[in-house]
């Protein structure tokens, strides 16, 4: 099967090259950057399209590599082409197989594919895919052979309903991106402890790497530890006393999910005064 992409960007990059390493066939690249385009296809192994009706003649899947808002434009120039019989693909974590609207309509197929992956690098991150799971939904009629071709591909694939993609992404997002801004909040306590940023990554490098290890391999029950798990009132109390406004919010409301962690650990433990206090704090 062949494979095109419309849009050259980090997502384009690390899929095709990917799929072009497990000898897939890569038609090549059609998008508004011809440099973009140029460098993928290069990249990959493949070809420049300056049209995209060329594209889509040329491949029988064709992944939509685009920002989420541009999906549905470059949906709509599609549905003026010759796509029937096509695979034709997304890669947003929180937009469904419906946003290709009356596809069936027209004899194609469509597919939301996502990677439970930070893709920060455009010719790095698809060396990181053979270890992320990929979720897939759409076309009912054509899901195993999709699935067929991607796990064949070396793809870890689970199936996923188009209803739970919201959710889904939204928990993907807390479980990177906003991880990245709970890190960024504890360097800033740091920095007012009197740290510099040249010893920041050097301080929470071990703390942040060890406790991820064991949340993934004990499972978060099992991992927590800190104030909350032990019932320490008195060292939650003094953190919430000396945190500005915003990182006591954020400490008050991870902390609440904490307790409820620890409340599963230590069923013998009394944890209703800390309860109260961070209901108060909220």
């Amino acid at each position: 099967m062949k494979v095109g992409f419309v849009g050259a960007g980090k997502v384009g990059f690390s899929l095709g090259k990917f799929l072009s390493d497990a000898h897939v066939n890569i038609s090549g690249y059609y998008s508004r950057s011809l440099h973009s385009a140029k460098e993928a296809a290069i990249f990959t192994n493949s070809k420049v399209f300056n049209d995209l009706s060329t594209l889509i003649y040329e491949s029988d899947a064709v992944f939509l590599t685009v920002p989420d808002d541009a999906i549905a434009p470059v949906w709509e120039s599609m549905k003026k082409l010759p796509i029937s019989e096509k695979m034709i693909c997304h890669c947003s974590g929180s937009l469904s197989s419906r946003i290709f609207s009356d596809i069936e309509k027209l004899g194609a197929y469509g597919f939301s594919i996502h990677p439970l992956l930070a893709v920060s690098d455009r010719y790095v991150s698809y060396q990181n895919f053979s270890n992320a799971l990929f979720t897939i939904e759409g076309s009912a009629e054509k899901l195993d052979f999709m699935r067929s071709f991607l796990v064949q591909a070396g793809i870890n694939l689970t199936v996923i309903n188009a209803d739970a993609k919201v959710r889904y992404h939204a928990s993907a997002v807390i479980a990177s991106n906003l991880v990245v801004a709970l890190i960024k909040t504890a360097e800033d306590e740091l920095i007012k402890c009197g740290f510099t940023e040249d010893n920041l990554q050097k301080a929470l490098a071990p703390l942040i790497t060890l406790n991820v290890s064991k949340v993934l391999s004990m499972g978060p029950e099992k991992a927590l530890t800190g104030p909350i798990e032990r019932c320490d009132l008195g060292t939650v109390q003094k953190h919430l006393d000396i945190l500005d406004e915003s990182s006591k919010e954020i400490y008050t409301s991870l902390s609440k999910k904490a307790l409820e962690i620890a409340k599963k650990k230590h069923t013998e433990y009394d944890y209703s005064k800390i309860e109260k206090l961070l209901s108060e704090r909220e």
